[in-house]
């Protein structure tokens, strides 16, 4: 299986510098890598960055974004150094998460409790949690929040536990198996769970096909589309698509949300495609919706949103 998917995060890219500073201003204003990296820092917490690690035309310190070893060591250094994780492994083949992106999603989310005066233990739904685990571990470093989070593949879970274990965060951090990948809240939540709030990282793609068709117009929009297609974020099936790609998936997350209203105080999403949000909020209105929210987020050239809502 090749499952190809790249992004590239600006803040150390130059090329992208124009559209860092363009966006910044969706950069959510407590997120820490808003102005950058320092990659000596980071090379110290992480000794194992330092070999990929140089210094390119424009006299700036950076890795190689297309190198998917040299990414994944840049994001491990960030959770050490930031983040008080002290270890943080699973295979190549599963999706490695760039953490300024995913830390941004966290913070939105606590505006969105703070502004419902939601106070207290603070439990999160983590949907599609994935072998990086990587939502409760910025959760719970950043907020002390306490987490349930489900997948649908058994060998991502146990990567999952392995990070949890080795963290000491199992009272923090459960984990549940779907064992069935049609349904997102049916066949994981017991009658008496409650939560605070469900956050998800939906797939994105159809197929594997369209996946493959991404990565090479973003290859193209970078001018390295004579490279061979490269794993840089990687990926299994069950993260990157769905059968009938995004949509689908956000119309069953809707669809469930509704059946399980008094157990999640307000749900929320990343939609990767804009042209998705108002077929959402129609949906969402006629299930009973009272409030919905569109928070747009800006990580350099990658442009994306989340979708809030609550039937409280």
């Amino acid at each position: 299986m090749h499952n190809f998917v790249i992004h590239i995060n600006p803040f150390i890219n130059p090329h992208l510098k124009t559209k860092a500073i363009k966006n910044s201003d969706k950069i959510h204003p407590n997120n820490k890598h808003k102005s950058g990296y320092n990659l000596d820092v980071l090379c110290e917490a992480f000794p194992e960055l330092t070999p990929f690690v140089f210094i390119n035309k424009y006299d700036t310190k950076t890795i190689d974004f297309a190198n998917p070893k040299a990414v994944k060591a840049l994001n491990t250094a960030l959770l050490f150094k930031h983040y008080n994780i002290a270890f943080w492994d699973f295979p190549d083949t599963n999706l490695c998460p760039p953490i300024p992106g995913r830390v941004d999603y966290v913070h939105h989310v606590f505006d969105v409790l703070k502004a419902s005066k939601i106070k207290g233990d603070i439990q999160v739904l983590d949907i599609g949690t994935g072998a990086s685990c990587i939502y409760p571990l910025l959760g719970y470093a950043v907020y002390n929040w306490s987490f349930v989070a489900t997948d649908v593949d058994k060998m991502a879970l146990k990567y999952a536990q392995n990070i949890i274990a080795k963290n000491k965060l199992d009272n923090a951090v459960k984990l549940r198996y779907q064992s069935d990948a049609s349904h997102i809240f049916q066949g994981v939540l017991n009658d008496s769970d409650r939560f605070s709030i469900s956050i998800c990282n939906p797939p994105f793609y159809k197929s594997e096909a369209e996946a493959l068709e991404a990565n090479a117009r973003k290859l193209k929009g970078l001018k390295m589309e004579a490279l061979k297609p490269v794993r840089n974020f990687a990926g299994t099936h069950n993260e990157l698509w769905y059968k009938g790609g995004e949509k689908a998936f956000l119309h069953t997350y809707l669809y469930e949300s509704s059946l399980f209203k008094d157990q999640c105080e307000w749900f929320t999403t990343l939609v990767s495609k804009k042209d998705l949000v108002k077929g959402m909020y129609a949906s969402l209105k006629k299930l009973g919706a009272t409030n919905i929210k569109t928070i747009n987020m800006g990580q350099g050239n990658k442009i994306s949103r989340i979708v809030a809502w609550t039937f409280n």
